[in-house]
């Protein structure tokens, strides 16, 4: 009864804020609850987020990406397509999450440009905290996990950001926001290790693989005066029953002290071609094999005179002071190792 009587209140109540007479507003029994219903209006439940189309139909973010043709261009398309549907920009930390998944299919996950597309979904001028307390209370944290994730990709990939870069994050969250921060040290950090390696790899490696296999064998060789030579260009030959053989390029170095060894070794003493040895530069693997032989045994180590050697100091006196049961002496097994007498690359590792 008591429930019966609160509904017949709410519907008398919602029926006086119409207008309605009150002797209409009456119900009994489930016709009140059914009226009473009617009256309350409620919101859906709220959903997954999801992009709506062009034709209408709503669509997942992944299923954005699935396009036949995967390129720049494209990518760039959903994104344009994405931030002229709303200009509320609703759903725009999926977009970019889903986005940040799909750009090694798109083939752009070294694109500058790409990025600073990617941080221009976010809206402006929304996220900016207006007083210290929004501020120490990390203002919209999402989102600013969002943009962090979009720089620490950049720095998995070796991207350094720009001005443009800054200037968006200025304009979406502000001076003293985390994403800033992030941009700082990185701006910081990457000019001072861009030039650390002594041997850099190019961005962008050789296509030609007579030209990849010479720049490799660069690296390998210990001798700046190391030369190389190409003993076999690749090349198709037509065999006598009409079908082609594929013949692989074949590209080997030495320096001259390998060739003066090579010079002098015992032709009745065997050599041995090793490999194939796996050399990585950035994605892509390259083989290697070496022309080796034994050791000598009857070879005499050459005695190095210390007056007349750069290498040998002519006195060494340390004055350490040990305890005589300190014993920081360690055993090494000395491996003897026979001559390299060349090295090569060839088209093919087996």
């Amino acid at each position: 009864m008591r429930t019966l009587r609160f509904l017949i209140s709410a519907r008398h109540l919602c029926a006086r804020g119409r207008g309605i007479p009150a002797g209409q507003a009456l119900g009994t029994g489930n016709n009140a609850q059914k009226q009473v219903t009617c009256c309350l209006h409620t919101s859906p439940p709220p959903g997954p987020p999801q992009a709506t189309s062009s034709a209408g139909s709503v669509t997942p973010y992944e299923d954005v990406f699935q396009r036949e043709q995967r390129n720049k261009a494209s990518f760039v398309e959903v994104l344009d397509l994405y931030c002229n549907r709303d200009v509320r920009r609703r759903g725009h930390v999926e977009i970019i999450e889903a986005a940040l998944r799909w750009m090694t299919e798109f083939g752009v996950e070294k694109d500058l440009e790409v990025y600073n597309k990617l941080l221009d979904v976010f809206p402006k001028e929304v996220f900016v905290p207006q007083n210290y307390i929004q501020r120490m209370f990390n203002h919209y944290p999402r989102q600013q996990e969002c943009a962090i994730r979009v720089l620490e990709q950049m720095e998995n990939y070796g991207i350094t950001p720009n001005k443009q870069t800054c200037f968006l994050l200025l304009q979406i969250f502000g001076a003293r926001s985390h994403p800033i921060r992030k941009y700082q040290r990185m701006m910081y950090w990457f000019p001072r290790f861009k030039h650390t390696n002594p041997f850099p790899v190019p961005a962008e490696l050789p296509a030609d693989p007579v030209e990849l296999s010479r720049m490799c064998l660069h690296r390998i060789a210990n001798d700046l005066d190391s030369r190389v030579a190409v003993y076999q260009m690749p090349y198709t030959e037509k065999c006598d029953d009409g079908k082609e053989r594929e013949h692989l390029h074949v590209v080997g170095i030495q320096s001259p002290s390998q060739v003066s060894l090579l010079a002098a070794h015992n032709p009745s003493t065997p050599v041995y071609v090793e490999g194939p040895f796996p050399l990585w530069l950035r994605k892509t693997c390259v083989y290697y094999y070496i022309l080796r032989a034994d050791p000598d045994p009857m070879r005499k180590e050459e005695e190095i005179d210390n007056e007349r050697s750069l290498y040998y100091p002519l006195s060494l006196d340390l004055e350490l002071d040990r305890d005589l049961g300190d014993d920081d002496s360690f055993d090494v097994d000395d491996v003897e190792e026979g001559p390299i007498f060349a090295m090569c690359m060839a088209g093919s590792a087996y």
